[in-house]
């Protein structure tokens, strides 16, 4: 159910290893990929009509006649509308008391729509990340859509891009018995935080930040690295041009190509 990936539209079979050689995607796949999005037939056809026409398909038969058949949820036009605000949010913190004021339900509806919409594979949720797990359950999660190419600030459809590529990865690697692996978000006390972090059998191993051009390190890496003992510390700049090289042999906090970092992953 995860949408096209980088690494799949290079080598659409699984290799049984953490991650793979880089390899760089031709321009056309690539701009097709972030313009149009992973679902494959808007991939595949690249017709910003079709796609329109798709997505539109895709929203009310997902919030409509799936909801109805799947679910015993009345209030469709209220759901749709906390749809609406969702896609607009996706990459943000998701505090329920605040949706739940805007789209006048109570908060353990709203967490009751948020679980029937990641069920339908309408988003997904990153949780924090902390060593103690119940410090964790009472943090706010953060909120990605799957389909990145619905997204129209560049920064949010960015982190969302790398977040859906960071998702398919782990749990394609945990299918595969390579171990368990999880994603998680890092904020600390001081507000620092990093968009993502990749852990493996329940201990870090590599932490990233998204950026759409800024290749100044960030130095919220080199804290967070030291924080949690990740082997490995990313800047993945989206807009920074292929480079032949493996990300994953850098033990300090490095900028890396996005088109390298995602050709390594699943």
């Amino acid at each position: 159910m995860h949408p096209f990936s980088v690494a799949e539209c290079l080598n659409p079979e699984l290799k049984l290893q953490n991650y793979q050689r880089p390899a760089e995607l031709n321009g056309l796949e690539w701009n097709a990929l972030w313009e149009f999005g992973g679902f494959p037939e808007p991939f595949l056809r690249r017709d910003k009509r079709f796609s329109r026409r798709w997505h539109s398909l895709r929203h009310n038969q997902l919030l409509r006649e799936d909801v109805r058949a799947l679910t015993r949820i009345q209030e469709l036009e209220q759901l749709d509308s906390m749809a609406l605000i969702l896609e607009r949010r996706s990459g943000e913190q998701l505090v329920y008391s605040r949706l739940a004021r805007e789209v006048r339900v109570s908060e353990n509806t709203v967490r009751a729509w948020i679980s029937t919409l990641s069920s339908l594979h309408f988003g997904f949720l990153v949780k924090p990340w902390f060593r103690n797990v119940s410090k964790a359950i009472r943090k706010e999660p953060k909120w990605f859509l799957r389909d990145w190419s619905m997204i129209e600030d560049e920064g949010q459809r960015v982190e969302t891009f790398i977040a859906c590529h960071l998702l398919k990865a782990v749990e394609g690697w945990s299918d595969l018995g390579l171990g368990k692996f999880e994603l998680f978000y890092i904020r600390d006390k001081q507000k620092r935080e990093v968009d993502f972090l990749v852990t493996r059998d329940a201990d870090p191993w590599f932490i990233v930040e998204a950026k759409k051009d800024d290749t100044s390190l960030s130095p919220a890496l080199d804290i967070m690295q030291k924080q949690t003992g990740a082997l490995h510390a990313f800047q993945v700049v989206f807009e920074e041009d292929y480079v032949d090289a493996d990300c994953f042999k850098y033990k300090q906090p490095v900028v890396v190509p996005a088109r390298t970092f995602l050709s390594q992953l699943l």
